[in-house]
């Protein structure tokens, strides 16, 4: 399991992000406050209030080409 810390800020991040890692079989979970919501689920994420950082989990410990791909995401 490895933790990221995200941004999601606009509607097309949205959108970008959830095409992004629906493609990974692997579960990923996005953590806003005591919400965990499943990160491919953009009604789900939608649902979560987006103008904060959210933590991401993914549960896999081969995280490398995941870090790649939302690099935009995250947050440093």
């Amino acid at each position: 399991m490895k933790e990221f810390n995200v941004r999601i800020a606009t509607i097309e991040d949205v959108k970008k992000f959830v095409s992004t890692v629906m493609s990974y079989d692997f579960d990923i979970d996005l953590i806003s406050g005591r919400y965990a919501i499943d990160a491919k689920s953009i009604m789900g994420i939608f649902s979560i209030d987006l103008s904060k950082e959210l933590k991401l989990v993914a549960h896999t410990d081969d995280t490398a080409e995941l870090e790649e791909a939302i690099s935009d995401f995250i947050v440093k």
